[in-house]
């Protein structure tokens, strides 16, 4: 690790409760067999990981990747809100160091909390003005958290009414075999349907019924109430 790598990580083994780490490691599935099979917690609660990032503003790559790489989860959550903040306030030539560094550590970014609040800001914001491309591999990807990042990109194109790519790769992870896909494939086309109820609408139209129930439900939740039980009952 960086001297200042060291630094922030003794700051957090300070903040460390064993009894939330305990209660977090079920919650994520650390077990054997489960997505998060082997990860390790220190019992640190997000928001304070948040506020404690905000304290230590812009911090070079060099750091950020040693934390990436740590063992314990916390401290990569801290990576990644550091290579956000880092992130927003570079150059572009410093936008694109980080985005590769984003890209080539996605084995450390290995859950789903990690894929959530990172994607959006350094992935789909990267390739906003972009060929996406590499997105559309991504979703085929034998990795799950590979695959998780290129829907999960996409809200940044959905935030700026661009759904393309969010419908497209939608469609190449129908058949996806987890069902933690099935939820993040979901709640992107529910974001789409909160912009844009018809286009979203017209995708469940062509594949709900071909799509996994845990997938749909999340895509129809705020449909109304009519409209949730036709698809709910393949009458839509």
């Amino acid at each position: 690790m960086t001297t200042r790598a060291t630094h922030i990580s003794a700051e957090l083994r300070a903040l460390a409760s064993p009894e939330l780490a305990t209660l977090q490691q079920r919650f994520f599935k650390t077990g054997p067999g489960q997505y998060g099979e082997g990860d390790i917690f220190m019992g640190i609660k997000v928001p304070t990981l948040r506020a404690l990032a905000k304290q230590h503003g812009v911090v070079d790559l060099d750091t950020i990747a040693a934390l990436l790489h740590s063992p314990y989860h916390e401290e990569r959550v801290f990576a990644l809100l550091l290579l956000m903040q880092f992130y927003k306030k570079a150059t572009e030539q410093d936008r694109e160091s980080a985005f590769k560094l984003y890209l080539s550590n996605t084995t450390h970014i290995n859950n789903w909390d990690l894929v959530d609040v990172s994607a959006p800001h350094i992935v789909g914001h990267h390739l906003a003005t972009r060929p996406r491309d590499m997105l559309h591999q991504m979703a085929r990807s034998n990795s799950l958290w590979e695959r998780r990042i290129a829907i999960i990109s996409t809200f940044h194109f959905i935030r700026l009414n661009d759904f393309d790519d969010t419908l497209n790769i939608a469609k190449t992870l129908l058949h996806d075999q987890h069902d933690l896909m099935h939820k993040a494939v979901g709640w992107m086309l529910r974001e789409v349907g909160k912009r844009d109820f018809a286009r979203e609408e017209s995708f469940l139209l062509q594949h709900y019924r071909n799509m996994p129930r845990t997938m749909l439900r999340y895509a129809i939740e705020r449909f109304p109430e009519n409209r949730r039980k036709a698809f709910l009952n393949g009458t839509a």
